[in-house]
């Protein structure tokens, strides 16, 4: 089932974490970087410590690698389930990709084919740490620069399939549909709308770097237009979600990033017309 949704979130960053102490900023959640607080003690965890006394927060990792064909990394989930208890995480999420093979990481978030078996395989993996963490595990939508000639669906159709299979709830990515939807010559839009709306319980929001006939999800740049109009389809269609905004280069004093965070509140609630039907304190659980 969907949890109730947390408002509207910023990424926590280590150039914030004095700031948001000073001065306590109107956010209602901050989502953290799983890797970064996998160390025992030092300043991330001081300073996470310190702001989680303060505000709600969701654990997002980069190296779970679900679609790897290696065996699931144990010691690495037992890490992520003391961290979530920890700060209380209300949902750990990651990504629908691979990473590496045979113990080497990419470090890159690498797309899977998209057919049936990939589908079985990933949804099992996903049960097993579902069930490992005791805490809701979020799939999100990756961006693309490839396409496999084995797959035998679109991407939101497989995306589907995985979330149905493994009985999952899913991390909408706004900005990466709209990046894989310029490289990949589809409508962003029937993406938006194929996808299982119940099983919708976060959206991201970034910015890309533009080189013409491609586009990179770099989370870099302030959030562009067509990504605006988009999260408005996207409030349009799936009612109230919990988003947030990720930066993760470039990234300017926290002031102005709560310029992007207020016109986050503002697109939805021009579309919802009310912007309390997202305050934690009157969400009911779906």
């Amino acid at each position: 089932m969907k949890l109730a949704p947390l408002g509207f979130g910023l990424g926590l960053r280590k150039e914030h974490y004095q700031a948001i102490l000073d001065t306590s900023p109107a956010v209602d959640w901050f989502e953290v970087l799983s890797e970064n607080y996998l160390v025992p003690g030092g300043k991330p965890l001081y300073f996470l410590d310190a702001i989680n006394e303060r505000y709600p927060m969701v654990m997002h990792g980069v190296s779970l690698s679900i679609g790897n064909s290696d065996p699931l990394n144990f010691d690495y989930l037992q890490q992520l389930k003391t961290l979530s208890e920890r700060i209380n995480a209300h949902w750990i999420s990651d990504h629908l990709c691979w990473s590496g093979l045979d113990g080497v990481n990419t470090h890159d978030l690498l797309p899977l084919p998209y057919t049936d078996e990939a589908v079985m395989h990933v949804a099992t993996r996903i049960k097993q740490v579902q069930e490992f963490l005791e805490r809701p595990l979020l799939i999100e939508n990756v961006s693309s620069y490839i396409s496999y000639t084995q797959s035998t669906m679109t991407e939101w159709e497989f995306l589907s399939a995985v979330a149905e299979e493994a009985d999952c709830l899913l991390l909408l990515d706004i900005n990466n549909i709209y990046v894989s939807s310029v490289n990949h010559e589809f409508d962003p839009l029937e993406y938006l709308k194929a996808v299982p709306k119940e099983r919708i319980q976060q959206h991201h929001l970034a910015g890309h770097s533009d080189y013409g006939d491609y586009i990179i999800d770099t989370h870099d740049h302030d959030i562009v237009d067509s990504v605006w109009n988009l999260y408005a389809e996207s409030v349009k269609h799936f009612g109230p979600v919990s988003a947030m905004i990720e930066r993760d280069d470039n990234i300017p004093d926290l002031a102005v990033l709560l310029q992007e965070y207020e016109q986050m509140k503002q697109v939805s609630a021009s579309v919802l017309g009310d912007a309390s039907s997202v305050n934690t304190e009157e969400a009911e659980n779906v």
